[in-house]
């Protein structure tokens, strides 16, 4: 190089782009030298003649080095209380549980890289809307494209995924190749845990080489897609029972996340139900119903088995058919009338404390709790008292005593 030697330039540029390693190509194989440049910054050295070999995986290590440092900076700061630094990528998710907002910092810690994306949970948490937030978060130019392998065999999957050479046949050539429409995107395979076994040998080729075939040719194509990978089956005893292959498994699994049930985050059902009737209601183009006391609490002990989308059908059917303007247990058959143990009722913060130690500096009287309750309620119902009263669940003459 003119003017500066690489010993001179490695501190400036560690100091300018710290976040950026620094591999050292040279002539000399001194070891003071490689201990001088190692202490000075420098990510790795090599001497020449060059081992391109060698320097292609040194080069993606240093890649992965540094997607794991990025990683780890930002976790450490969500973990000292940073909030999300793009919530708008989640905005179509209607949650106040710390799990699911756990599960959106992981995914912006994941924003720099193009590694494979697991998503696991049961049927209708909402495991395509992650992966959605997911390429959002990433930035990648190219669209999504969502492809549902369950039920393809072999041959369906392979023109499903990479198309076929030109055939007769032009309406499979524009409606298939759906990781060529990935390109510069993202790949989403939903129901993964049903891939036959030939299936699953072409995608590892794909995750390993980043390169495939299309059906009927030998010409070798490369791909830059991300892979993101959605299931609800349970990946220990399919790899128990030898049905999915571990190779495939750890490839699709660079980072795994596992969306939690309904059940499992009950904050969310009120906030979940409500929505869901204004939306309804829209549709429909009548004033959205209200929910009885009883029905609140027959919702919230409810286990909703099959998670938001049967949430979402059940509330269709209920504000569809109801006449009263108010739902009832009536309006939603097979959900019986729920006791709430405490459990249900409060939220838990961070370190499993009463979510009131989050409100108040200490534990709060009987007295504090009722001040507060009825002050929100008032302000909620923007100072109509029988409309506080009816969310407090006491008198409107009560009330007003308070």
């Amino acid at each position: 190089m003119p003017n500066i030697t690489g010993a001179d330039l490695l501190p400036e540029l560690t100091r300018q782009y710290p976040h950026i390693p620094v591999i050292i190509i040279t002539g000399v194989s001194d070891l003071e030298n490689v201990v001088s440049c190692i202490k000075q910054g420098a990510y790795d050295y090599m001497t020449k003649p060059l081992d391109t070999t060698k320097l292609v995986s040194v080069v993606q290590n240093a890649c992965k080095n540094s997607e794991l440092v990025t990683q780890n900076r930002q976790l450490t700061s969500y973990l000292l209380g940073e909030p999300l630094s793009n919530p708008e990528f989640f905005s179509d998710f209607i949650t106040c549980s710390e799990r699911m907002q756990a599960i959106f910092k992981v995914i912006e810690t994941l924003a720099g890289t193009k590694q494979s994306v697991l998503i696991t949970g049961e049927t209708g948490v909402g495991k395509e809307m992650i992966a959605n937030a997911i390429h959002r978060c990433s930035g990648l130019k190219g669209k999504m494209i969502t492809v549902n392998v369950a039920g393809l065999d072999d041959a369906m999957l392979a023109d499903t995924l990479f198309g076929h050479k030109k055939v007769h046949i032009l309406v499979l050539m524009k409606s298939r190749r759906a990781y060529r429409a990935g390109k510069g995107g993202t790949l989403f395979l939903d129901e993964i845990g049903d891939l036959s076994n030939a299936s699953q040998i072409k995608l590892l080729r794909l995750l390993q080489q980043k390169e495939y075939y299309r059906l009927g040719s030998d010409v070798l194509h490369k791909s830059d897609a991300r892979i993101i990978a959605a299931s609800n089956a349970n990946f220990k005893q399919l790899l128990t029972l030898g049905k999915f292959r571990s190779d495939l498994y750890y490839r699709i699994s660079a980072q795994t996340l596992s969306i939690p049930p309904l059940r499992e985050r009950r904050e969310d059902i009120l906030p979940l139900v409500e929505h869901f009737i204004a939306q309804t209601a829209a549709e429909l183009f009548i004033q959205p119903p209200e929910l009885s006391r009883e029905m609140r609490q027959a919702l919230i002990s409810y286990d909703f088995p099959g998670n938001v989308r049967e949430m979402i059908n059940k509330i269709q059917n209920a504000v569809m058919y109801n006449r009263t303007g108010t739902l009832t247990l009536e309006d939603f058959p097979g959900i019986s009338p729920g006791e709430l143990h405490p459990g249900q009722i409060i939220r838990r913060i961070g370190t499993n404390q009463f979510a009131l130690n989050g409100i108040f500096h200490s534990f709060p009287t009987v007295d504090e709790v009722e001040t507060i309750m009825v002050s929100e309620a008032m302000a909620l119902a923007e100072g109509n008292r029988s409309m506080a009263a009816k969310m407090l669940g006491i008198s409107r003459p009560t009330l007003q005593k308070e």
